[in-house]
């Protein structure tokens, strides 16, 4: 390096001493040696300048060196493979590092099409995969119903029965459910609905086509406000009911999923009533990070309209 003052080599060999490290030490080390040599050298009589070594973090290049694939943890393949998906993302480190990681290309055994994950991210470019997926298991809510289609996925419905149990217990009013998991065909069935009294564009603003539909994935629900009588979702958003989830679904798993003002990313119009559950730690995650629609929480494409 220009400037720095280089110790004459000593006349006779000296002995080279060996040592084995583990590699996270000897990555460490030649952090250190790496930070030490790029150090501008000190003056006389000064001490030299202590090097800052930053933290080696999944899916970060530190000094040229790529810390390893955390998919390569024997507790996250564990998760996966028991279908625990909190478990999984838990040891990521929680939502904000599962973020980060799949973000970054660094998961590579995260898909975010897989249909029967929490991570799921589903919109009018991105399919669900297959086209009629159906999940495994659905379970009815405790809540008032205003359709036919009351059932959900088990951790979204006990997700939601808590939700709608404290905005009742803390005076925000009683919430019931218009809709949650439609089928492919249903689904094809409500949307040709919409097309026939609104025509397409108009469909395609407030109703996704079959098999582009977060309903479909039974992480998905409807809410309604239910104080005297359930009224309908149209006049959700300007209830108490509204507010509260607005505030407090992230504490229980949910987002919602097509705010005010986040029509040109996600596609649709502003839904106060569409919620969609994707798990405590996710769910905090979002929250904290001010996020406001999963295309942005994720890094995704937006997806305003379906591919011609």
């Amino acid at each position: 390096m220009s400037g720095a003052h280089h110790p004459r080599h000593a006349s006779r060999p000296s002995r080279v001493l060996t040592i084995a490290l583990p590699i996270g030490l000897l990555v460490t080390a030649l952090g250190m040696l790496w930070a030490i040599a790029d150090a501008p050298a000190a003056s006389e009589g000064e001490l030299p300048p202590v090097p800052v070594v930053a933290a080696q973090l999944p899916g970060v290049d530190v000094g040229g060196v790529v810390a390893s694939d955390p998919c390569a943890d024997p507790v996250v393949a564990d998760a996966l493979a028991a279908g625990d998906d909190e478990a999984a993302i838990a040891a990521f480190g929680g939502g904000a590092a599962f973020r980060d990681a799949v973000v970054a290309g660094n998961a590579p055994c995260i898909s975010l099409s897989d249909p029967a994950r929490l991570w799921l991210v589903v919109n009018k470019a991105r399919p669900l995969e297959p086209l009629d997926f159906e999940p495994a298991s659905l379970s009815g809510v405790d809540l008032a119903a205003t359709t036919s289609s009351d059932r959900l996925r088990p951790d979204a419905r006990d997700g939601l029965n808590a939700l709608a149990r404290e905005a009742d217990a803390s005076g925000a009013g009683v919430i019931g459910i218009n809709n949650g998991y439609r089928s492919y065909n249903l689904q094809m069935s409500t949307y040709s609905g919409f097309v026939a009294s609104e025509g397409v564009a108009g469909a395609d603003q407030g109703s996704a086509r079959a098999g582009f539909s977060e309903h479909q994935t039974g992480l998905a629900v409807d809410v309604v406000a239910c104080d005297d009588g359930c009224g309908d979702i149209d006049s959700f958003g300007s209830t108490a009911q509204a507010a509260w989830v607005q505030e407090h679904a992230w504490e229980y798993g949910y987002v919602v999923r097509y705010e005010s003002g986040a029509s040109d990313k996600t596609g649709y119009m502003p839904e106060p009533w569409h919620l969609r559950y994707v798990g405590h730690q996710l769910a905090a995650a979002y929250h904290e990070g001010g996020f406001h629609t999963l295309e942005e929480f994720f890094a995704l494409p937006a997806a305003p309209d379906y591919p011609h």
